[in-house]
């Protein structure tokens, strides 16, 4: 197993870095890279998860290319990037993508079509989910009677993001606006949906980011993957409680369990988790594009 990219360096290029991704300025467009850090309860951890960049940008990749909606993709091959000369093609690819620059859509557009965790916790509570009444006795990981759109508001650096009605998202982005997003939301979650479901996945909820460039509304981002989205295998699906998973689940689990308190900073994670978490994430991008993930 090859050691994890936590950072990268282009030099002479202006870098945002985000929880997972190194963002680089180029002017007209954007070079997005998916390092190997993984997330959890809101910090980055000391260890990386070796290939996990690789997985989210092939995984996303393979969507742009399959769904029928406008996105940000301009080029997958590092090599026709025109990279500063002393560049680590090696280390980038397969985890960087050329990008148009947009103007993005503040909110996170989540579909849901099973309920689950923090809409779960809310509807347990309240009954509700973002406002939008739900029938009772619904137990946890059930499917919903019809899907839902509960937006979200992106959270600055180092804060939550906060569910929201979607009369809140009027509020905030406009009344058309917000019904584009809605719809658009709902009719790729089903295509996306639709297509892991016959591969043995269940896509309990997902996320999606837009921007607009030209009055066109197009997805950006990372799309249907791993970290956006519930991903659940369908031969094992019960509801009652929670389900199996293809993400986070290992670390997650490790790290309640190993006695962290979460307010100061995380624990190294031990290598049998680490290979775990990198196999659930394989699998996934194998179960959905249907090929191998392999990478020299």
């Amino acid at each position: 197993m090859t050691s994890p990219l936590l950072q990268t360096e282009l030099s002479g290029l202006p870098v945002t870095r985000g929880k997972v991704r190194d963002v680089y300025d180029l002017g007209e467009n954007l070079l997005l890279v998916s390092t190997d850090r993984i997330s959890a309860f809101d910090w980055v951890l000391p260890t990386g998860i070796p290939d996990k960049g690789r997985v989210l940008t092939q995984l996303s990749n393979f969507w742009f290319k399959h769904l029928n909606i406008p996105n940000h993709l301009l080029e997958t091959e590092v090599e026709a990037m025109n990279l500063p000369a002393d560049s680590d093609l090696e280390s980038l690819s397969g985890r960087t993508i050329l990008v148009r620059k947009t103007e993005v859509v503040p909110i996170e557009c989540v579909v849901r079509g099973f309920i689950s965790g923090s809409a779960w916790q809310e509807y347990y509570n309240t009954g509700k989910v973002c406002g939008i009444e739900l029938p009772t006795g619904l137990e946890e990981s059930a499917r919903l009677p019809s899907m839902i759109f509960s937006p979200a508001t992106k959270a600055a650096k180092g804060e939550h993001d906060e569910n929201i009605t979607f009369a809140e998202m009027c509020d905030r982005v406009g009344v058309d606006l917000a019904d584009r997003l809605r719809h658009l939301s709902i009719e790729t979650y089903q295509q996306g949906a639709a297509h892991a479901h016959e591969k043995g996945i269940i896509v309990a909820d997902t996320k999606f980011e837009f921007g607009v460039v030209g009055g066109e509304i197009i997805l950006v981002d990372e799309v249907l993957t791993p970290d956006s989205s519930r991903f659940w295998p369908a031969d094992l699906y019960e509801p009652g409680h929670a389900q199996p998973s293809f993400d986070k689940q290992f670390v997650r689990d490790w790290l309640s369990e190993s006695g962290w308190d979460k307010d100061s900073p995380p624990p190294e994670l031990p290598e049998n988790v680490v290979a775990r978490t990198r196999e659930k994430y394989i699998e996934a991008y194998e179960r959905i594009t249907g090929e191998p993930f392999a990478w020299k």
